[in-house]
């Protein structure tokens, strides 16, 4: 079965690109964000997890671009990312103001949640450096065509930082297209992002026009409903339980309508607590719903990134295996094992995963 073709490995400098912001993460642990006096310090970004946990967890040549004023929080940020292995080269350097008055980089306060008290996120990211990208501002013809990419991930969360952020992915997205680069998109829906500068409306009318160009569209069912404005009946208001078989309904409508979508993949989950979920994913592709095993009653540390860690699964299965079910399969259990570990990124190996994958227990290994 050959869904995705792809461009010769050893034609390309990267397995993967990825376009998006990079924020500070702050995480207060096992406190709240209004009353710590301490916070651990990670790196985190919808778009960039995906490329580090390709990188860290399976081995795979990653880049992001991305933009960065050149301060020492920056350069904080550039350690953490260097630490993950992903290639630093492609980030933009803004000149900083002293202040931040007109180039700054994003912070993200994250609770983890507990209990009955779900997650928070608090975020600090205005006049970001990446956010003040525009098109023309990076020469996408030299990275995808001579450099070479083999696939390239942005998604929503960048989409929807400015004005001027939907441009530069499409700019990118004609380029990579035309270079025969495997486009991805992660909807990933946050209103907050949207709600100052058109609320959903705008996400739709963005998201629908990116859309056009993604070969593997990813997202869960509000994102598919708000961004792409599909809607089924059996999710509830607060998306804490799914009829999976109308979410499928979803999908159906999406890539009758969207025709160049080739591969479609989400997360399914329940929310019982903020420690405990159900856990499970679905792919599209070819005309045929694959379902990797409903995960009943997972325990999650810190459930951020872990849809980003779905996402990077999902991708090295069909680079290395071309096959739906495994991909599917990759996808859930990497996310899975992420949401094991604090911070926005996975800390699993690849044995980790294949172990969870083949039905492994969490005995201990000595």
């Amino acid at each position: 079965m050959t869904i995705l073709q792809f461009r010769p490995n050893d034609s390309c400098r990267f397995d993967l690109l990825s376009l998006g912001e990079i924020m500070l993460r702050l995480d207060p642990g096992e406190g709240r964000i209004h009353t710590t006096r301490t916070f651990r310090a990670w790196e985190g970004g919808g778009e960039y997890n995906v490329a580090r946990g390709l990188r860290r967890c399976f081995g795979m040549r990653t880049a992001v671009v991305t933009a960065l004023a050149d301060n020492a929080v920056g350069r904080l940020l550039e350690d953490l990312i260097l630490q993950g292995g992903v290639d630093t080269s492609l980030i933009r350097w803004k000149a900083f103001d002293g202040i931040g008055r007109r180039v700054r980089n994003g912070l993200n306060f994250t609770e983890r949640g507990f209990g009955l008290r779900g997650a928070l996120g608090v975020s600090d990211r205005g006049h970001t450096a990446v956010s003040q990208l525009r098109a023309g501002d990076i020469d996408w013809e030299d990275i995808f065509g001579n450099m070479g990419v083999r696939w390239f991930h942005t998604g929503g969360i960048f989409a929807a930082l400015s004005e001027s952020t939907p441009a530069v992915i499409e700019e990118a997205m004609i380029a990579a297209r035309r270079n025969g680069t495997i486009i991805s998109y992660d909807l990933n829906y946050r209103p907050s992002l949207w709600q100052d500068i058109g609320g959903k409306a705008k996400a739709r009318e963005v998201n629908r026009r990116l859309a056009q160009y993604v070969d593997v569209m990813i997202g869960n069912e509000e994102d598919f409903t708000a961004c792409l404005g599909f809607e089924v009946e059996g999710v509830d208001e607060n998306l804490s339980s799914l009829d999976v078989a109308n979410f499928k309904q979803m999908i159906t409508m999406a890539v009758k309508t969207f025709p160049n979508f080739k591969v479609t993949g989400t997360t399914l989950r329940t929310v019982k607590t903020a420690g405990i979920n159900d856990w499970g994913a679905i792919c599209w592709a070819d005309g045929t719903f694959y379902e990797a095993p409903m995960r009943a009653n997972l325990e999650i540390m810190d459930r951020v990134g872990g849809g980003d860690s779905f996402a990077s699964g999902l991708i090295y299965g069909f680079m290395t295996t071309g096959d739906p079910q495994k991909a599917v399969n990759y996808g859930a259990a990497h996310g899975a094992l992420a949401m094991t570990t604090p911070g926005d990124t996975s800390m699993a190996t690849v044995n980790e995963v294949e172990k969870i994958m083949g039905g492994g227990s969490a005995r201990v290994v000595r």
